[in-house]
């Protein structure tokens, strides 16, 4: 574990609620308080007593530790009268200010946010922290349990439990297709012995490597199994052959092997050398697809060496010459016999028509630019990850309070979702004008119905809570950080904020009449309301008084100053001096506060200072060194980032004036720099292959002829995207590549 953060937790504090009247009454100041709370707070060691045999440490019990030894401290003295602390403060054992307001399932909650190292598995972590909660709530009072109210490792552990299922299914089909055209279960068992051993190779690669097993990680190995036994297939159908032709099994290994050995070699360089270029995706899906690459490659290097060892050695071994053939070897001959000699009449009206076929294939290719132009595209598809998030941001200057309120109503509406597990709730959890709630869904066999409806039947009953903007968005996929909207576009200028929010909201207003863009929102917050405190410096100067005296006495009142410490049990905790709550909620306590001047006079504040209620920035941000805002949105149903960005793009091309700039951050920047380098990555897999190619034909020439088929076979990939309503993805991408 690499950090913990808690959320809602409450430490104890010594609070000092000053009361102003009664402080400026009696001639003392702010700063009297402080100093004589340190002063007569402290523990000090008063050196030794040694004997002849034994020595003694002296330590003198000057400090203090509960509310009626701080109520004593003695502010003041004279004429036979003492000013203690407590004639002008009440002071009790408290908490230190409430920031953040946790609940779990309705129930106040402290939420413990457990962050891993590195180099930790989740997994490991996820389970060490389950297994601990048992001997937790053992311990724990009455009324008061620990359990888990957000847990990303759950969608991980299933994921690898289905990509394991996988790849049994995956095995299963191979040997069913290898015993329908080979009709020989010795024979099918030669190439699927290439599977184990290919995917401990991969392993090992992955240990020697530093890779982890991971959601891509295991899809290169269900791809892998597919992949692995061409090789070997290739290999036993060549051999096999021999030997029914009657050549005995060992000349037969021989001899086949020599015959492809190359062809095998060439095929293994390529398929290693098409997944080599997905480790150039840049960004964090980059980082991704590099295991994903490096995985996939090795088990492919793997299991051509094995096609071209292990699978000959086990054809001598295991195949035997068959003199009668089953009925179902008969009939599937009698299968592949027809569809050979229906493609030798297709391939005979081919060579005779030769300029219809070009123009078939000159029609097909334009057919899969027109789908690759029209399919739409996203980052990833949305996945079911068992959990929604729910945010929702107050007005400007909302208090906690405030927030709060509107968040028990929220709740209300999470607590009445048939699919919902158990929901956390965090009220300020940036500001106190924010909130969010982690909504775990039933387990997926609980359920019937999807993540993806539950967040679509829940954003029209939050709209209508008035008092927050709330909404719902489903968790980014592909490690993509954060629980923002899914669509993020910059705008950057040179001018002022003002300026700047202006043509923005302008940009705003037109976008709104897109359906497709839901919750539009922007980050720059102008009406944040705050008191500003004018000071007439004059004044303060035929006065007598200290500017920096009357800073830090606004600032102990109004913000809460921690003087000291003091301790309870083994633990030390803040003494916090301070206005009470009910006195901060007027700019008219300022005229209760009293200064002192260099005289010795007690000078009301508000005589020298003049205070006026104004709006300000909440927060200015810049990205990449300029100024900006960021516009946030929501997508509807059906509608991609893609498409999001394209109309966002074109709009600001039409409402921004000459001059500003726009960008992407969040989960449309990696989908921008996925995207963007597809066409670079599949041109560089070209090249490899063509090299590849070039080599083992020894001519430049023959390879084109190959790799004409290439847009013709993407036709069909983009039709099977098209017709199934499928999107291009980093998914669909690594299926083209």
């Amino acid at each position: 574990v690499a950090d913990v953060t808690i959320f809602g937790g409450r430490s104890y504090a010594m609070r000092v609620w000053i009361d102003p009247t009664r402080l400026a009454g009696l001639g003392l100041t702010v700063q009297d308080v402080e100093n004589a709370i340190r002063d007569q707070n402290a523990e000090i060691p008063a050196g030794s007593i040694e004997s002849t045999d034994r020595e003694f440490t002296v330590l003198s019990r000057t400090s203090l530790g509960t509310a009626e030894q701080f109520s004593n401290v003695v502010l003041k003295e004279g004429g036979g009268l003492q000013v203690r602390l407590g004639d002008v403060a009440r002071v009790e054992l408290g908490t230190e200010d409430v920031t953040r307001i946790g609940r779990y399932n309705g129930h106040t909650s402290v939420s413990i946010g457990i962050i891993k190292t590195a180099v930790a598995n989740p997994l490991d972590v996820a389970r060490q922290v389950n297994a601990l909660l048992p001997r937790l709530n053992a311990e724990m009072p009455a009324g008061v349990s620990a359990a888990v109210g957000f847990d990303s490792t759950v969608f991980i552990d299933r994921s690898i439990a289905n990509v394991f299922e996988t790849i049994l299914e995956a095995i299963g089909l191979v040997l069913l297709i290898i015993l329908l055209f080979l009709h020989s279960f010795r024979a099918a068992v030669i190439p699927l012995v290439t599977i184990p051993v290919s995917l401990v190779a991969a392993f090992a690669i992955m240990y020697a490597t530093g890779l982890t097993v991971n959601t891509l990680t295991l899809l290169a190995m269900v791809l892998a199994i597919g992949l692995v036994v061409d090789d070997a297939i290739v290999m036993l159908e060549n051999i096999f052959r021999h030997i029914e032709e009657g050549m005995k099994p060992f000349e037969a290994a021989i001899k086949g092997s020599r015959e492809i050995g190359f062809a095998i070699v060439a095929m293994t360089l390529t398929l290693a050398a098409v997944y080599a270029p997905i480790a150039f995706t840049p960004g964090r899906t980059g980082r991704l697809f590099l295991e994903f690459a490096i995985t996939l490659a090795g088990a492919v290097i793997v299991s051509g060496f094995v096609a071209l060892t292990l699978t000959p050695m086990m054809c001598s071994k295991l195949l035997k010459h068959q003199e009668r053939k089953n009925i179902f070897a008969r009939a599937v001959e009698g299968l592949l016999d027809g569809l050979e000699h229906g493609y030798k009449a297709v391939l005979g009206v081919a060579l005779k028509l030769r300029w219809l076929v070009v123009l078939v294939a000159i029609g097909v290719a334009a057919g899969g630019g027109w789908l690759f132009t029209h399919l739409k595209s996203e980052l990833s598809p949305l996945e079911d990850r068992g959990i929604v998030i729910v945010s929702g941001n107050g007005p400007d200057g909302a208090s906690l309070t405030y927030t709060d309120r509107y968040a028990h109503q929220i709740e209300d509406i999470l607590g009445t979702v048939p699919e919902l597990r158990s929901y956390l709730m965090i009220v300020g959890i940036r500001d106190p004008s924010r909130l969010t709630a982690f909504a775990r869904l039933k387990d997926w066999s609980e359920r019937d119905v999807k993540q993806q409806e539950v967040t679509q039947k829940l954003l029209p009953r939050l709209r209508k809570v008035a008092g927050v903007s709330a909404f719902a968005v489903n968790p980014a996929s592909l490690g993509v950080r954060g629980f923002g909207k899914p669509f993020q576009f910059v705008i950057q200028s040179t001018t002022s904020y003002e300026e700047l929010n202006t043509i923005t909201n302008a940009l705003v207003d037109k976008l709104k009449d897109n359906p497709g863009l839901q919750d539009l929102d922007t980050d720059l917050r102008l009406n944040k309301p705050e008191v500003r405190v004018d000071i007439d410096r004059d004044r303060v100067a035929d006065l007598g008084l200290d500017i920096s005296v009357i800073g830090r006495t606004l600032e102990t009142l109004l913000g809460g100053r921690n003087v000291t410490t003091f301790q309870i049990g083994s633990e030390q905790y803040n003494v916090k001096v301070s206005l009470p709550p009910e006195d901060r909620a007027s700019p008219d306590t300022l005229s209760r506060i009293f200064v002192r001047s260099k005289s010795g006079e007690m000078v009301q504040l508000s005589n020298v200072v003049k205070t006026r209620e104004s709006v300000a920035p909440k927060e200015l941000n810049r990205f990449n060194q300029l100024r900006a805002i960021t516009i946030e949105a929501n997508l509807a149903p059906d509608y991609t980032l893609g498409e999001a960005i394209a109309a966002v793009s074109q709009a600001a091309a039409e409402v921004l004036p000459e001059g500003t700039g726009t960008d992407l951050t969040g989960q449309a920047r990696e989908f921008r720099d996925a995207s963007s380098n597809l066409a670079f990555i599949f041109v560089l897999a070209l090249a490899f292959i063509y090299l590849v190619l070039s080599a083992q034909f020894e001519s430049f020439r023959d390879p084109v002829m190959i790799m004409v088929t290439v847009p013709l076979s993407m036709t069909g990939a983009l039709s099977a995207l098209y017709l199934t309503g499928g999107t291009l993805n980093v998914y669909s991408q690594i299926g083209l590549v």
